[in-house]
């Protein structure tokens, strides 16, 4: 790391991740039980040094040597292959034999623990690990959430068989995971998947293409398909696991057409699969194919929430390095305040998302649990996190890349990485205008609203508010509710308020959850940032008027070490 006073260009590679961030360490204190996060802090910490050093470099050696795919070995046998570069191979060993990453969820003895750690603990994880690589956190969440919908809906059998080379971290043992869904005529439509599953003896055979395929040389496959005779839209469409390599040791019967030429996660292969008979087993009920990997998509979609506030996080830590150590016209970039401002900008949408991170996985944790009214919490956060904070990280990290300036463009830096990178978690597990109407179904199917309200009153409530910003807060609480249920009321009226809903229903809920979180941490500058979120994202301005001053609490705000504890005598409203 090199500081400004000997060399004019700040570089902050070989810093600790997670000393750097000293808002995570206490954070982590509300959504952990302490005797866990007592255990995990020097694994929290030595991959906080890994994703600053060891694992930055790894990372952008792989993203300037993509995979590629052999279709025969030298002596002419056809036998597919892809080739990983050796920086991607070691970034797997770290992220599912070293820290067991795609285990934790799912059985004890992970960094020797007695039991499965909460989604919290592997949240907080990746969330430094996609500080440095972002790819290979598709097919960690990919095998994760595979073993979790196989865990949930295969046959005893199936789970038997494959569970524990899903969940092991010995690294030549290891089954990852991947899913094959998206079809040329069928993206987001699943109702128009096209694939064949034909009976076969205790399988079946899969005949068809999928378009769209990461991982795609995985050792077990997630895969939609309609069974011939079924009937026509999402009735008919049943999940299948496909083992890329069958008990007798053979290939099954599918190939990859070629590999992706991709704008980012270029470390990482995704493909084209054509299904040429392959044996598969269904999993679950047939005809319930959809219902059923939903739970797989909504994992994976909270998984991109993790990443996006994962590169947010990194590109703020980034920007602010920069700013804290470069100078120009005489003067640090910090002290000026058009850069404060700017900062503010990146850190708000950043700290929203890592609030909406931890707030899904104890959700999560909750419903897993069987407590009545999570499912419907979980099942409207899932889709909220993935809409905003994906987009919200695309433009975070463009705007911190300008801070580095000429140098952020080049590709020596991580800056373009996060940029292309970001891009596709909009896209990824449903689009922007998919996720958001998701919202609305899930207000509509699931009663998804009141377990929001409830739980959004319930922080209020655990919350020391100054009486101005508890009445604002109750006032916009109400109001985007209400937005929200006419929305879903109105049918398909409503649609077009899907991303004005998604987006309220976001900032909102982080604004609260901030707020409790400024409680727990006894720490007014989260309150400031909690009450920013309510005055920026949602309430009326006029961008015109105002006070053209720089309020004074402003650039503490940008130092976390700049605190005090009198959470209640905040207020922007007076």
């Amino acid at each position: 790391m090199t500081s400004a006073d000997t060399h004019p260009v700040p570089d902050q590679h070989g810093a600790n991740l997670f000393d750097t961030d000293p808002d995570l360490g206490r954070l982590l204190p509300l959504y952990l039980p302490a005797p866990v996060l007592q255990h995990l802090l020097p694994h929290l910490r030595q991959l906080g040094g890994l994703a600053g050093g060891v694992l930055d470099t790894l990372a952008q050696t792989a993203d300037k040597h993509p995979p590629q795919l052999i279709h025969r070995t030298r002596s002419g046998v056809d036998a597919q292959r892809i080739v990983k570069h050796p920086a991607y191979v070691e970034m797997e060993r770290v992220a599912f034999s070293q820290y067991g990453l795609a285990a934790m969820s799912h059985r004890a003895g992970v960094f020797g623990w007695d039991t499965p750690l909460p989604a919290a603990a592997k949240y907080a994880l990746t969330y430094l690990f996609v500080q440095a690589e972002f790819g290979l956190c598709c097919p960690l969440s990919m095998t994760d959430s595979l073993t979790r919908t196989l865990r949930k809906f295969g046959a005893p059998q199936l789970t038997e068989r494959y569970l524990p080379q899903l969940t092991t971290q010995a690294f030549d043992e290891l089954h990852q995971g991947a899913m094959f869904m998206t079809e040329q005529g069928a993206g987001s439509d699943v109702a128009a998947t096209a694939t064949r599953a034909v009976p076969d003896g205790d399988a079946w055979r899969l005949h068809g293409d999928k378009w769209f395929c990461s991982n795609p040389d995985a050792d077990l496959a997630m895969v939609l398909a309609r069974i011939d005779g079924a009937p026509e839209g999402m009735p008919g469409v049943s999940l299948f696991l496909l083992p890329r390599t069958l008990e007798d040791g053979t290939a099954n019967a599918y190939r990859i057409v070629r590999l992706k030429d991709k704008l980012g996660t270029r470390s990482m292969a995704s493909g084209e699969i054509r299904l040429e008979g392959a044996r598969a087993f269904l999993v679950g009920e047939a005809g319930r194919g959809f219902q059923q990997m939903a739970d797989m998509v909504n994992n994976s979609r909270l998984s991109n929430g993790v990443r996006a506030a994962g590169l947010m996080r990194r590109a703020c830590s980034e920007a602010l390095f920069i700013a804290r150590e470069r100078r120009a016209f005489g003067r640090r970039l910090l002290d000026m305040p058009l850069m404060r401002r700017q900062m503010l900008k990146l850190l708000l949408p950043a700290e929203q998302a890592r609030t909406m991170v931890f707030q899904t996985a104890e959700a999560l944790k909750r419903a897993d649990a069987g407590e009545a009214g999570a499912y419907a919490l979980v099942r409207i956060l899932t889709p909220m996190i993935k809409f905003r904070a994906c987009r919200d990280a695309r433009k975070v990290t463009g705007d911190a890349m300008e801070v580095r300036g000429g140098c952020g463009y080049i590709e020596d830096w991580a800056d373009p990485r996060l940029v292309r990178d970001a891009h596709l978690g909009s896209i990824w597990e449903g689009t922007s205008n998919i996720v958001a109407l998701d919202v609305l179904r899930a207000i509509r199917r699931e009663g998804s609203l009141p377990a929001l309200q409830q739980h959004l009153r319930g922080l209020l409530d655990d919350t020391p508010l100054h009486a101005q910003a508890r009445a604002v807060f109750d006032t916009t609480l109400v109001r985007a509710t209400a937005r929200a249920a006419a929305a879903a009321e109105a049918g398909a009226g409503g649609e077009l308020l899907a991303r004005q809903v998604g987006s309220a229903l976001y900032h909102l809920t982080t604004a609260v959850a901030m707020a409790w979180e400024a409680g727990g941490m006894r720490s007014a500058r989260r309150m400031r940032l909690a009450q920013l979120v309510l005055r920026q994202r949602l309430l009326p301005q006029d961008p015109l008027g105002g006070d053209d001053s720089e309020p004074a609490w402003l650039p503490r705000l940008l130092d976390p070490a700049d605190d005090d504890a009198d959470v209640a005598g905040v207020t922007l409203w007076v």
